[in-house]
């Protein structure tokens, strides 16, 4: 039961808002000892951790190129981009990456685009600058904020109903895992299949949404 002391220290630790990192790593260190380990087997159980799971660090490496891509004028040239297309709306450009999202999500391929890589320096820019076209001048901070939701939720959107259709994503195998325990077999092909209608329906219901969002936007330009 001493090692569950490591669970407290990560309480305490989250409830007193020290560094995450800290107190994930106060914790390992308090549970590792008090199940009988030394310092630096506590470590080397760490660096086997992080060389089993080095594929996650490659996150790591792609928040700089994303910095200096954008340090370097990545969202004005998206927006420069947008504002030569005058056909170009919000949601004609989210509904192309919604099922771009899907398809390359269907393939395996989730970490092609996303919020940080994307979203935030590229699609959220772009979908910012048709709305100031449609709307013929700068849109409101409200807009503006509704505008970066959207762009946001429809890559959750893409990302969610499109990985599905992969049989080889986490939540396919776990499905066929519950469901082998429970001694019904089903191949991962199959419920592969069958998401393919589930993500139709996400698309066209999330698409007529960007649709009736370029309405409401035409609307207020001529409110305003």
């Amino acid at each position: 039961m001493l090692t569950l002391l490591g669970v407290a220290v990560i309480v305490l630790g989250f409830a007193l808002r020290f560094n995450p990192l800290l107190v994930v790593i106060a914790a390992a260190l308090t549970s590792g000892i008090a199940a009988g380990l030394t310092p630096l087997e506590v470590l080397a159980a760490f660096g086997k951790a992080f060389n089993t799971n080095r594929y996650v660090s490659v996150a790591w490496l792609v928040l700089p190129a994303i910095g200096v891509l954008e340090r370097a004028g990545l969202k004005e040239q998206a927006r420069r981009t947008i504002q030569g297309l005058r056909a170009a709306t919000p949601g004609r450009i989210l509904l192309a990456y919604l099922a771009l999202r899907q398809v390359t999500a269907a393939f395996g391929l989730t970490q092609v685009a996303g919020q940080a890589q994307t979203v935030r320096p590229v699609l959220a820019p772009m979908a910012e600058a048709a709305a100031e076209l449609q709307t013929g001048g700068l849109v409101a901070d409200d807009t503006r904020q509704r505008v970066r939701a959207m762009s946001a939720a429809t890559d959750n959107v893409g990302l969610f109903f499109g990985e599905d259709i992969f049989l080889a994503i986490g939540s396919i195998l776990l499905i066929v895992g519950f469901l082998d325990q429970s001694g019904i077999s089903v191949e991962p092909l199959t419920l592969s299949v069958w998401a393919i209608p589930t993500a139709i329906a996400a698309f066209l219901i999330h698409g007529g949404r960007l649709l009736l969002f370029d309405r409401r936007l035409a609307k207020t330009e001529v409110e305003e």
